[in-house]
């Protein structure tokens, strides 16, 4: 019986009083954890530094795409990077009639698959210190280790550093970066 009381409040404790090991692994992103049972769309949304990004993926209408089973692996640039651009390139992006380029743009950022940043680094030096990552917009991005750190190249020789790696999302995963990456 004293075995029975025991296990049982154990049971208890572990259930009621301390659940974390039940808890998700999150990273917190923009001040906001980002859940890896929630979609890339679902956990971008609450980022406070990637609300440019979403405006954008909503502009463009990529938003069930990316609410999509993927998988995807996504650089997301922050709102810095989009400060980056010329003056009033974003608002000239998300009108109707640019949609296309915005598309274009977007998926310049996105890679079929789930490349975590091992995924990556293992891809770099499998390649001779880079690797080429096909987006889904058809271009190709060069990744190369710089440190300890993943930084991509674009087709226009723009460089952008991974400043937040594995962000696991339920259909892929999220590398934060700090440049808008342009195709050709």
């Amino acid at each position: 019986m004293k075995k029975l009381n025991f296990f049982l409040s154990l049971i208890t404790l572990l259930v009621i009083g301390n659940y974390s090991f039940a808890q998700e692994k999150t990273v917190t992103v923009g001040g906001a954890p980002m859940y890896p049972s929630k979609n890339i769309i679902e956990n971008a949304v609450n980022s406070k530094d990637h609300t440019t990004l979403v405006a954008a993926v909503k502009a463009a209408g990529l938003v069930e795409t990316l609410s999509g089973p993927g998988p995807f692996t996504v650089f997301a640039p922050t709102n810095m990077a989009f400060d980056k651009l010329p003056k009033g390139t974003v608002d000239m992006l998300v009108k109707p009639e640019n949609k296309e380029m915005l598309t274009g743009i977007l998926t310049y950022h996105v890679v079929a698959g789930n490349m975590s940043a091992a995924d990556l680094m293992k891809a770099i030096k499998n390649g001779g210190g880079k690797a080429m990552l096909k987006t889904v917009a058809g271009g190709e991005l060069t990744a190369m280790q710089k440190g300890k750190k993943i930084v991509l190249t674009d087709a226009k020789g723009n460089l952008a550093m991974v400043t937040i790696a594995d962000v696991f999302q339920s259909n892929g995963v999220i590398h934060v970066i700090d440049t808008v990456l342009m195709p050709k």
